[in-house]
């Protein structure tokens, strides 16, 4: 069985060396959707394969990161990066340039990890990340499945080396949840409890 569960922010950014001279030359924005479907085999106790309630914790910190964001390639312009950083509370820095396809590959990497750090406590079994769907717009999207998202084709991407500014770190309610992310730090599903 597969759920679907829906998230939506407004971000910045440049995708340099694409196609469109607008896109790649000019800071623009979008409203993103991000669906994050999950797939078992298995129910919980509460006859669910994951409680939506439990993606309001520490999923939705991570993707409301971007929201109000500029987010920046790290191997972008060093003056740009510099400029953006300081003008801007809220920011971003991705390892790989933050195209559609990159962003779904980024939050599969985030919330694949998170979801393998967490613990069970009401019955979740098997419970897998099935893929990420990134809107950009109303009429285009990425998808990235597990093989995309660890493709060494596409660039690997590692957890560690996206960096979140002082600002958005500071509106997470676990306030330790990227060390422990990075630490391999197991979370329990409090609500569950």
């Amino acid at each position: 069985m597969i759920i679907r569960k829906l998230f939506k922010f407004e971000n910045a950014h440049v995708v340099r060396g694409c196609s469109t001279v607008k896109c790649r030359s000019s800071i623009h924005g979008h409203s993103y959707k991000v669906e994050l479907l999950f797939e078992s085999n298995f129910l919980d106790n509460g006859q669910m394969v994951y409680d939506f309630g439990l993606m309001k914790q520490n999923m939705k910190d991570l993707i409301d990161s971007f929201d109000h964001s500029i987010t920046l390639w790290s191997q972008d312009d060093k003056e740009y990066i510099k400029d953006m950083k300081k003008h801007s509370q809220r920011w971003i820095e991705l390892p790989v340039s933050p195209s559609a396809e990159q962003f779904s590959r980024v939050f599969f990497i985030m919330i694949d990890k998170l979801l393998s750090l967490t613990s069970s406590v009401n019955g979740e079994r098997e419970v897998k990340l099935h893929s990420v769907i990134v809107h950009e717009t109303e009429s285009g999207y990425a998808q990235t499945f597990v093989d995309d998202a660890y493709s060494k084709d596409m660039g690997i991407i590692y957890f560690s080396d996206i960096i979140f500014s002082d600002a958005i770190t500071d509106d997470y309610k676990d306030k330790k949840l990227l060390e422990k992310i990075n630490n391999n730090e197991s979370f329990i599903n409090l609500d569950s409890v």
